[in-house]
């Protein structure tokens, strides 16, 4: 599982680079064009409807429902991995994570079925779940994160904590180890975690008191987006080849209109925001007041419409947007920048995955000290308890089935 998930990254990192870096340059720009986004999203669009209205599993989950490790069986493999491989790396405003865990229990059991393990339904959760956990560890390339997060996506306790988590754990180190070493080994690149922030100074009163504002203010934005998010996967459920093609196109306009309003690269917008979270890092000054709020308005409305349209995980664009608003408002009386950016990346992705003990541990991992851990908890454990006392939005209704499918399914010419 490892390994596959490692070469399934490679290939949408160098898809990414392909579409957003290299065939700009050859074509003679610094960066893509205004209207770029269009074509590209255009192809996601129309290939992930057309996958999700004729292939088995409906290309997995809509991201606007969470992360979920059930419901996944080996027959939707291949419209999992082709919706994810449609959507990412042309432009889709969702991270991989979701498409790994579909993938690592889907070919876990698969493996399983090859070697004629008992299928009863206690074995096949155990196979799925160390499976997911291999494959989500070779992105955070961390055991302990890809774990925890297994643990509380599956939602177990008491002694079926342990029968899940034991092999969870096993197959997460495993997981790390293969990314790291065939990272070494081949050169080849699949995003890091890394953000490079500068080392955080000692937490003070104004770090804490705004941490109490910020929380449940960046709580209701994500929230709001994800309640968004279902209202388009409602759209799109209707007429689903059609509405998805709307929906990519929706979310095109809004990078070009980022990339027209402010001059930077449409890559602020597009993809995950794994490597912009980077760039934001690394130099938080280089970015306009209102570059930063452009990317609030513009990245938050196209990760709506791709959480309800798009296949992929709302983990990386809910810390980058957490992120932005950090260092938006760094600048506040007592407040710096690398506490902001804690606090805003764990509040949003709370807010956007309702999982705060994973939050909490994916957020120090990226920070990478542990300076900072007590805001991060604290600006996660308020902004769960805003969610949760917030309506989840409306249900996502079921796919119209298509007039072809439907035939076939009665066996009628």
């Amino acid at each position: 599982m490892s390994l596959i998930a490692f070469w399934f990254l490679v290939a949408i990192e160098q898809l990414q680079d392909l579409f957003w870096t290299d065939w700009p340059r050859d074509l003679g720009w610094d960066q893509p064009p205004w209207w770029w986004p269009f074509p590209l999203l255009a192809v996601a669009g129309l290939g992930v409807g057309l996958v999700v209205a004729r292939l088995p599993g409906r290309g997995g989950h809509l991201p606007a429902a969470g992360l979920s490790v059930g419901g996944i069986t080996a027959q939707s493999l291949p419209g999992v991995v082709l919706a994810a491989l449609l959507s990412l790396p042309l432009g889709a405003v969702l991270g991989p994570e979701a498409p790994l865990i579909a993938l690592g229990t889907g070919l876990a059991l698969l493996f399983g079925r090859l070697v004629k393990a008992p299928e009863t339904k206690a074995g096949g959760a155990l196979l799925g779940a160390a499976g997911a956990a291999a494959a989500i560890s070779a992105l955070f390339g961390n055991p302990l994160v890809g774990a925890v997060l297994l643990m509380e996506v599956a939602g177990v306790g008491g002694p079926r904590l342990f029968a899940v988590m034991l092999p969870a754990l096993l197959s997460s180190g495993v997981g790390a180890l293969v990314f790291t070493g065939f990272g070494h080994w081949t050169g080849l690149k699949t995003g890091s975690l890394k953000i490079g922030l500068p080392p955080a100074p000692l937490l003070d009163a104004g770090d804490v008191l705004w941490t109490l504002p910020v929380a449940p203010l960046l709580a209701l934005f994500v929230h709001g987006t994800f309640v968004g998010g279902r209202y388009a996967a409602g759209f799109v459920t209707s007429r689903t080849v059609r509405n998805t093609f709307l929906c990519a196109l929706g979310a095109a306009g809004c990078i070009s209109l980022y990339t027209v309003s402010t001059g930077r690269s449409a890559q602020d917008v597009a993809l995950s925001g794994q490597a912009a979270l980077a760039r934001l890092a690394a130099d938080p000054h280089s970015w306009s007041v209102g570059a930063l709020v452009a990317i609030l308005v513009f990245k938050g409305l196209a990760y709506l419409l791709c959480l309800g349209s798009l296949r992929g995980g709302p983990i990386f664009p809910a810390l980058f947007l957490g992120g932005t608003a950090g260092v938006l408002l760094a600048p506040l009386p007592g407040f710096g920048v690398v506490p902001a950016m804690a606090v805003g990346m764990a509040a949003a992705v709370t807010a956007g995955l309702r999982l705060p003990v994973s939050s909490v541990v994916l957020v120090v991992l990226l920070l990478g000290n542990g300076e900072t851990i007590p805001v991060v908890v604290l600006a996660a454990v308020i902004s769960f308890v805003v969610v949760e006392l917030l309506p989840p939005g409306p249900e996502i209704p079921p796919f119209a089935e298509s007039p072809a499918r439907r035939a076939r399914r009665s066996g009628t010419p």
